[in-house]
């Protein structure tokens, strides 16, 4: 923690060297978040070089009662999302109609799968599916704060979570993943 305190006052100096260690420190972990919400290496690329920009441009609002990691990475998720709403290539995808919702249902059963499996697929889901999906079973948002972010009603990011959650169920169902006993949780 003490030197993370460092760290950042040399970054605050402007010093290459601790901030080439600052990038270094987080830009694995970060390049995966951006991967993520993204549909390519070189978008979740693109999208972690501009995340690191406004880190860098943003770091003397950074306040030490919380960790620098998850102070980065709620600016890398940010980034993200502006990132996806800028691109012609995903805007049909993030754009939501609340007339073709349909209700959410919380009847699903719930599946314990493999990290990489489950990433792996939702990595396919229409990239709003797969934001909303991502910001709140991943990232931990509500659906309030999902909102806010994408621009959206709170009934929609609750639709879209449902559908994503349905489509990933049926895709595993689909592939035999529910006959292995140590997929389901219960």
């Amino acid at each position: 923690m003490q030197d993370e305190k460092k760290l950042v006052k040399d970054c605050l100096k402007q010093h290459p060297a601790a901030q080439k260690q600052l990038y270094e420190l987080f830009a694995r972990e970060m390049l995966g978040i951006c991967y993520r919400y993204t549909k390519s290496m070189h978008d979740a690329e693109e999208v972690l070089q501009q995340g690191f920009i406004k880190v860098f441009q943003y770091l003397h609002q950074y306040r030490s009662d919380g960790e620098l990691g998850a102070w980065i990475r709620r600016i890398m998720v940010n980034t993200a999302i502006n990132y996806l709403k800028r691109r012609p290539q995903y805007q049909l995808d993030l754009s939501f109609e609340d007339a073709h919702l349909h209700p959410v249902d919380n009847h699903q059963p719930d599946l314990r799968v493999q990290m990489k499996d489950l990433l792996n697929l939702v990595r396919q889901l229409p990239a709003g599916y797969q934001t909303i999906f991502n910001l709140h079973a991943v990232e931990g948002y509500s659906h309030v704060e999902i909102a806010k972010m994408m621009g959206i009603s709170e009934g929609t990011s609750r639709s879209q979570y449902a559908r994503a959650r349905g489509l990933l169920i049926s895709w595993l169902e689909n592939h035999g993943i529910n006959d292995k006993k140590d997929y389901y949780a219960r």
